[in-house]
């Protein structure tokens, strides 16, 4: 394999020019740079990343620490953040939380022994020991999705109101009455986010959200099972269920079938986080989309920002209603609501 001495020879000039060609180094004539560049070519010379890391201080190696990798959702955003960190130089760790705050603190640690420059998070549980000590001592932080209030980190996420009032308004149009939610994690900003839109909704209708209508779920589809079934077994269940997630919704899919029952015939459903298995479940299930390529590679750019010094600012996208069959709608090609 050639080595930096290797590409001066062939090039007729010193080691220390290769270097500073190498390193974008201004002092080098265009001349010089282009023989070392021709050189560098014609042997294939690589630079070694981690003897450069020491000189720099840089490894351009981004963490990413998601909540659930088993999420069809926090796949498609880790794909979005691996492909914009490629464009922009830079290579990607993935650690999985698992919903776990103690994992994640072991994947915090881990990235940050390997000198990262920069660590992407979507807190779980409302966030962890060491992720806050990273944070709270200068560590080039993003939270993405999920956020902590009061922890200066910028926040690259969506807001799902607009959309859970479009569902609202939608369901409303289509004659519920009786509408429940499976909520996510009440220790999550999206877990308390989405019950709170979708309670405000509701009152803009003269609609209640009793206790007995909202389910305590975990964003896995064990709870979307476990809390469908309490649903169906109230004296009055509810027309519609909203799941607060695609797996939850996927578990209380389960949980009507598993009890002989249709949807939407018996029971409708809906969901956030709208994921391309739902086009062809039967039903398909009508769901709240977000922009999750977008999401990644806006947090990619507001992280690298932060690493090279320039303020990295939060970004909030809108999310979208996608109307489906799995509420009682007539059969129809996917669409958004009308302005």
């Amino acid at each position: 394999m050639a080595g930096i001495k290797d590409v001066a020879a062939e090039a007729g000039v010193s080691v220390a020019t290769v270097s500073r060609v190498l390193n974008d180094h201004a002092s080098v004539s265009a001349a010089a740079r282009e023989r070392v560049l021709a050189a560098v070519e014609a042997l294939g010379y690589r630079p070694n990343a981690v003897a450069r890391s020491l000189r720099t201080h840089q490894t351009r190696t981004l963490g990413l620490v998601i909540s659930d990798v088993m999420n069809p959702y926090f796949t498609e955003l880790a794909r979005s953040v691996e492909e914009e960190a490629r464009a922009l130089g830079y290579s990607v760790i993935i650690g999985n939380a698992d919903e776990r705050p103690d994992l994640q603190d072991h994947h915090v640690t881990t990235l940050l022994d390997r000198r990262i420059d920069g660590l992407l998070v979507s807190p779980t549980d409302g966030g962890s020991p060491r992720m806050l000590e990273a944070a709270r001592a200068g560590t080039p932080m993003v939270f993405v999705d999920r956020w902590i209030p009061g922890v200066d980190v910028p926040v690259v996420r969506s807001d799902g109101r607009s959309a859970v009032r479009d569902l609202v308004a939608h369901l409303y149009g289509l004659g519920h009455r009786r509408l429940a939610i499976i909520a996510g994690p009440a220790a999550t900003t999206t877990g308390r986010e989405r019950v709170d839109a979708f309670r405000e909704a509701l009152r803009a209708y003269g609609l209640p959200l009793p206790d007995s209508c909202i389910g305590q779920g975990d964003f896995q589809a064990d709870s979307g099972r476990r809390v469908t079934e309490g649903f169906l077994d109230l004296a009055e269940p509810p027309e519609v269920v909203f799941a607060a997630d695609n797996l939850t919704a996927l578990g209380a899919l389960d949980a009507v079938r598993a009890r002989g029952l249709r949807v939407p015939e018996d029971i409708g459903l809906a969901a956030f986080d709208d994921i391309p298995w739902f086009v062809h479940t039967d039903p398909p299930v009508t769901a709240i989309a977000q922009p999750t390529g977008d999401l990644g590679r806006a947090a990619v750019r507001a992280l690298v920002d932060r690493i090279e010094g320039r303020p990295g600012e939060s970004v909030t996208l809108p999310a979208r209603l996608v109307v489906r069959r799995s509420c009682g709608e007539p059969a129809s090609p996917d669409r958004s609501p009308p302005a």
